[in-house]
C-alpha cells in the first residue's frame, strides 16, 4: 500500500468511528451530488434515472485526471417507507450494471422496492462509463479463445501464444485506464457514489463477481455498510483471486451437470437426448471428442466452426440456468442427427471488445499470476484427468501471465468488521460453486451468516423461486434479522433458476 493509501485508510477509519452511530437514512436522500436525467437505452423502467459522476483515474492522485462513471437509480416506491439505498453491484467482472435497477424493479418483492432506492453503475472502463479497449482482432474476440480451452491433445502452446498477443495488444491500446482497473478501485468508486448520493451508509446486493467486489467494499469501508447481501459467492482467496474463480469452474460444472442430465433424459422432454441420466455424460463427452477430430462449419460463429471446445463452451453457458438447457440440447441433436446447426449466439464485436478489456484488466491487476508456463501445463493435464467436462480450461494460461504487475496487494477479506453480511448460495452452481462460497463464509467469520439453497444455477435471490431462500434475504433487507446460524433451504417444486454472471 502506498503512503497516500495508508493515510487515506487512516482517515477512513477515523470517519468510520464518527459515522457508526448514524442511521443509514440520516443524510440527504435525493442524490444532491448527481444531476439525474433520462437514461439512454431500450426497455428500461420509466422511473429509472441516470447521471454521470467524475472520479479520479488514479485514487492515489485525486487532483489528477478524472474519468466518468455512469450511475443509475430507481427511487424507493414508497417514500414514507424508505430506509436507504441498495447498491446493486454488477457481476462479471466487466459486466455493465446501468440497467440493473430496472431488472430489480421487475423481480424483487414490493416491500424491498418500497424500502430502498435501487442504485447501480457501469464500472470504470465498462459500457457507458469511460470505456477501455484492447483493440483486439476479431479472431481474438472468440469466447473459446478468451476462455482458454486447450487443444484436443491437451497442449496449451497455442493458448500461450494467444494470451501473450492479447496482453501485448492491451499494453499498446489500453491506455492509462487499463492499469487503474481493479476490484479495490471499484470499491473506492462505490464509496464516491455513496458520497454523491448523500448517504452515510449503503446496503449492498452483489451477485457473482459482485460478491467479491461487495466484500472488498465491506472490508475497506466496513462502517459505511448497512446490510450486505452476497449472492452466488466468489472464493476470496487473496493468493489466487480470479485464478481461483477460473479453477472453480471445474468443480461447478460437475456440480451442475447432473441437473442437465436429469432434464435431458426426462421422458416428457421433447428434446430428450438419452433414456437415462447416466447416459448423458458419456454422450456429451463422445460428441465433444468427435468435434475435436472433425469440427463442423458454423457460419456466423466466431470461430466459424463448431468444435469440441465450442460445444464445451456452450455447456458451460447452459448450466447457468435450466432455461438455457434447450439451446445446448438443440445443438447436440443437430450434431447427432446431422441436421443444420442452429444460428449461433455471437455477441457483437464491440461489446466483447469492451468486456474483454475490462475483464482482463480486473483479474490481471487484482493479483500477480504465475509466469512459468509449466505451472499451467501441469494444472491443465491434472484437470483434464479429474474433470473431463471442462477439459483443462479452468487451469489454463490467460493474458495475466504476460501482464505488467501492479504494486498494490490484493484485499484480504477478514472477520474484522460489523456482523451485517448475509451469504445466499445455490448448492449446484456452475460458476461460483458451493465449496468456494464456504471459503468466503470462513473468511468473514462471525461477520456473516450463510443460507444454502438446494437449487441449480447461477444467481439465487429472486431467481430460483425458492421461497425459503428468498424469505431469508427479504427479511434481512427489511429488518436486519438473519438466521441465528447458517441455514439450509430444501428444494421446492417451483425452483427455476434464471442465472447470469
Amino acid at each position: 500500500m502506498t503512503t497516500t493509501r495508508r493515510k487515506a485508510a487512516l482517515l477512513a477509519g477515523v470517519a468510520a468511528v464518527l459515522l457508526t452511530a448514524m442511521p443509514a437514512t440520516a443524510a440527504a436522500a435525493d442524490g444532491a451530488g448527481l444531476d439525474w436525467g433520462v437514461c439512454a437505452g431500450d426497455d428500461l423502467d420509466p422511473r429509472q434515472q441516470c447521471a454521470t459522476l467524475d472520479v479520479p483515474l488514479d485514487h492515489d492522485d485525486p487532483r489528477g485526471e478524472h474519468i466518468e462513471l455512469a450511475v443509475s437509480r430507481i427511487p424507493a416506491a414508497d417514500p414514507g417507507a424508505r430506509r436507504g439505498t441498495l447498491m446493486l453491484v454488477p457481476g462479471g467482472p466487466g459486466e455493465p450494471g446501468l440497467s440493473d435497477p430496472t431488472a430489480a424493479a421487475r423481480s424483487l418483492p414490493a416491500e424491498v422496492l418500497n424500502a430502498y432506492d435501487m442504485v447501480s453503475f457501469d464500472p470504470r472502463g465498462v459500457a457507458q462509463s469511460t470505456p477501455v479497449s484492447c483493440g483486439l482482432a476479431h479472431e481474438d474476440l472468440s469466447l473459446v479463445r478468451l476462455r482458454p480451452w486447450p487443444a484436443p491433445d491437451g497442449s496449451i502452446a497455442e493458448n500461450a501464444e494467444n494470451s501473450e498477443r492479447i496482453a501485448d495488444a492491451c499494453a499498446v491500446h489500453g491506455g492509462p485506464l487499463l492499469h487503474e482497473i481493479s476490484t479495490a478501485d471499484e470499491a473506492r468508486d462505490i464509496d464516491l457514489i455513496r458520497q454523491a448520493l448523500g448517504m452515510q451508509r449503503i446496503s449492498i446486493w452483489g451477485v457473482s463477481y459482485g460478491t467479491y467486489a461487495g466484500a472488498v467494499y465491506a472490508q475497506l469501508f466496513p462502517d459505511r455498510t448497512d446490510r450486505v447481501v452476497l449472492d452466488s459467492v466468489d472464493d476470496p482467496d487473496p493468493t489466487r483471486v480470479a485464478r481461483g474463480w477460473l479453477a472453480n469452474y471445474a468443480v461447478g460444472v460437475e456440480d451442475a451437470f447432473p441437473a442437465f442430465a436429469d432434464w435431458a433424459a426426462d421422458p416428457g422432454n421433447p428434446q430428450r437426448l438419452a433414456d437415462a441420466p447416466e447416459q448423458v455424460r458419456p454422450l456429451f463427452l463422445d460428441l465433444a471428442a468427435r468435434l475435436d477430430a472433425e469440427p463442423i462449419p458454423w457460419p456466423g460463429a466466431n470461430p466459424p466452426e463448431l468444435s469440441g471446445n465450442s460445444l464445451r463452451q456452450t455447456l458451460l453457458d447452459a448450466l447457468y440456468a435450466p432455461d438455457r438447457y434447450p439451446r445446448l440440447a438443440e445443438l447436440m441433436h443437430a450434431v447427432l442427427d446431422r441436421t443444420a446447426l442452429p444460428a449461433p449466439n455471437t455477441p457483437p464485436d464491440e461489446v466483447v471488445q469492451n468486456s474483454a478489456a475490462a475483464i482482463a484488466a480486473t483479474i490481471c491487476n487484482d493479483v500477480a499470476w504465475p509466469t512459468d508456463l509449466d505451472t499451467y501445463a501441469r494444472g491443465v493435464a491434472a484437470s483434464r484427468e479429474s474433470h473431463p467436462l471442462t477439459a483443462g480450461m479452468p487451469m489454463n494460461v490467460l493474458p495475466c501471465a504476460f501482464w505488467p504487475r501492479r504494486a498494490e496487494p490484493p484485499v484480504e477479506i477478514t472477520a474484522r468488521g460489523p456482523s451485517n453480511v448475509l451469504l445466499v448460495q445455490n448448492l449446484h452452481d456452475p460458476a461460483t460453486p458451493h465449496s468456494g462460497a464456504l471459503r468466503m463464509r470462513e473468511a468473514l467469520g462471525d461477520r456473516a451468516r450463510m443460507v444454502t439453497v438446494a437449487a441449480t444455477g447461477h444467481g439465487s435471490y429472486a431467481r430460483t423461486g425458492n421461497t425459503c431462500g428468498d424469505r431469508h434475504v427479504t427479511t434481512f433487507l427489511l429488518t436486519g434479522h438473519r438466521p441465528a446460524a447458517d441455514t439450509f433451504c430444501p428444494a421446492e417444486p417451483s425452483d427455476a433458476p434464471i442465472g447470469r454472471r
